[in-house]
């Protein structure tokens, strides 16, 4: 019997308590293009490219619960890998002045370098690590 092996990750699926919000800084601050909707559901369909990101509108936001890190079990974060320091550093400044957006911690090294990432949450609660590997 031949061993399964995955080839990488198809999509990943987020729920989001404002769905416009959320897609405008995947579209707008990180330049993912829109590719597929379901208006009924609703949902959205973003991608860079690489991978393709399901944006979920939460049935009732105000109600909603945001993720607690440290003692919910799901989604910790994602990482999206940049090309660049000079990339990374751009998107810091950008990340600073995008409102809604919470930045936990600016480019810094990863367990003593030379990679170096940085970590935000983006204005719909959703964790973002960006990274630029050695």
């Amino acid at each position: 019997m031949s061993q399964i092996k995955t080839n990488g990750i198809h999509h990943l699926a987020l729920n989001v308590k404002n769905l416009p919000v959320t897609q405008n800084f995947f579209e707008s601050v990180l330049g993912f293009d829109k590719v597929g909707e379901m208006p009924d559901y609703p949902a959205t369909f973003v991608s860079d490219g690489q991978i393709m990101i399901a944006l979920f509108q939460t049935q009732n936001a105000q109600e909603a619960i945001n993720f607690d890190r440290k003692n919910n079990i799901g989604l910790h974060h994602f990482s999206l890998t940049l090309q660049s320091l000079d990339e990374l550093d751009q998107l810091n400044e950008k990340l600073s002045q995008t409102e809604g957006v919470t930045i936990e911690f600016s480019p810094e090294d990863l367990h003593g370098g030379p990679t170096k990432h940085m970590m935000c949450t983006e204005p719909g609660g959703i964790r973002i690590e960006f990274i630029v590997p050695a």
